[in-house]
């Protein structure tokens, strides 16, 4: 299976789980008069949009390189993660105000019977977290990452509930807007997370340096390819979940510019092999000329 149908598939997976949980957070909020559930399934609403756009990314990107896009189209995930991140903001923020507004208004103590709920859509949320970036990490995904911090955002704002209608049902009368207050925290934990989700996507728009080990991966690999005496500078920018590199290599200063040739279409071939994530490789080859004085 390609990174591309294993992000697919994971994406698949987050946009049930979201929908499902949407509907079950929304209909506890509501029979169980907790707000901070109700604010769990707004995010989890924004979540299952969120889940559609990523998708939708994913097909596109895994469209193969053409007229107009030589390079492929995997640059529309970083854009697609700045959508997510909007979400999450946009999530955020309709959580904090209306869990402003509810903390202004006399309401009723959450049913204890929300714990419960609660307590089994933390567990969901985090295996479910733990899941996706694993898959991520495979994939070298941004979007999937930030897909995964969707479930990691939801899990903690779904903590702070938990904690905030226990404080509620524990303490008592005068206590009944603790879990408004925990839903105005667990937009301060949505803020922060999309932070954490944006900035590497901005640096992979901006063409960022980021990918030591992948470099030196780079040169070991180059290093065993016969005729390739050393490799200088390494270039690389990151599209999708693949990886465009620029690589000079160093030979012997007295081949010939056809064997020169050869040896720059070896050293592609060997590297796409034992590192299939790089797509578009450029091979200058440069004279050793220490070997040329001889």
């Amino acid at each position: 299976m390609t990174n591309e149908q294993t992000a697919i598939k994971t994406t698949y997976l987050s946009l049930v789980s979201n929908l499902a949980l949407a509907i079950i957070k929304g209909l506890a909020g509501v029979f169980g008069h907790s707000y901070a559930l109700i604010a769990d399934a707004i995010e989890s609403a924004t979540d299952v949009c969120s889940s559609l756009l990523v998708l939708l990314g994913f097909k596109y990107a895994a469209k193969p390189a053409d007229e107009n896009h030589p390079y492929g189209h995997g640059r529309i995930e970083p854009l697609i993660t700045f959508l997510v991140v909007g979400f999450l903001i946009a999530s955020a923020i309709t959580i904090a105000y209306k869990s402003i507004i509810h903390i202004q208004t006399p309401h009723k103590v959450p049913a204890p019977w929300t714990l419960l709920i609660l307590g089994a859509i933390i567990v969901w949320k985090e295996f479910s977290y733990r899941i996706v970036i694993k898959k991520s990490e495979e994939t070298q995904s941004s979007a999937l990452k930030a897909e995964a911090w969707h479930h990691r955002s939801d899990a903690i704002t779904s903590i702070t509930a938990f904690v905030g209608i226990s404080i509620a049902l524990y303490m008592g009368k005068g206590y009944e807007t603790a879990d408004d207050w925990a839903a105005l925290l667990a937009s301060g934990f949505i803020l922060y997370n999309s932070f954490l989700i944006f900035r590497p996507a901005l640096g992979e728009i901006m063409d960022e340096h980021r990918y030591d080990e992948l470099i030196d991966h780079i040169r070991k690999v180059s290093a065993d390819v016969e005729g390739i005496i050393d490799t200088e500078k390494c270039l690389i920018r990151k599209t999708g979940m693949k990886y465009h590199v620029d690589l000079h290599a160093i030979v012997d200063g007295k081949i010939t510019v056809r064997e020169g040739h050869v040896l720059a279409h070896l050293l592609k071939d060997t590297l796409q092999e034992k590192i299939p994530t790089l797509a578009y490789i450029l091979i200058h080859i440069e004279p050793d000329y220490e070997s040329t004085n001889e």
